[in-house]
């Protein structure tokens, strides 16, 4: 069976090695008391969940959702997914989809009217994951602007 919890201040350098499989080229973080401090405002906001599996004694995969409070929908708030990853060596476990579900379900706990996923990847493999999870690709457009 697999086990979804939230991530422990402590994992901070675990779930930055994780990450790396996500965004290869992105710049390593200094864990220094600046990003410490910033990881414990992540983890005192009840807004925020970080939801990892661990497997091995180390973090295998994760994703974050937070909860956005709304002035439509009956004044219902809405959840947004990001960062989902899977470390290569545990992928077509069910992990992804473990992680995935259990970000639902906390959604819906906390009233969501949807939940929003979005993903920079292509490749029709990993929008078919996204599909057999229940995310629609077909019902809004999302448009990006970097800065």
């Amino acid at each position: 069976m697999i086990k979804v919890r939230l991530i422990k201040y402590e994992e901070l350098k675990d779930i930055l090695s994780l990450y790396e499989y996500l965004i290869p080229d992105d710049p390593k973080l200094k864990i220094n008391t600046a990003l410490k401090e910033h990881w414990n405002e992540i983890l005192s906001n009840p807004s925020y969940f970080y939801l990892v599996i661990e497997e091995d004694d180390k973090l295998v995969c994760a994703c974050n959702l937070t909860i956005i409070k709304n002035l439509t929908r009956s004044a219902r708030p809405y959840g947004i997914i990001e960062n989902v990853v899977t470390h290569p060596d545990y992928r077509n476990k069910g992990y992804g989809t473990a992680v995935l579900k259990k970000a639902i379900e906390i959604a819906q706990e906390n009233n969501c009217y949807k939940v929003v996923l979005t993903t920079s990847r292509k490749d029709e493999n990993t929008l078919k994951f996204y599909k057999n999870a229940g995310f629609d690709m077909g019902e809004k457009t999302a448009f990006i602007v970097r800065i």
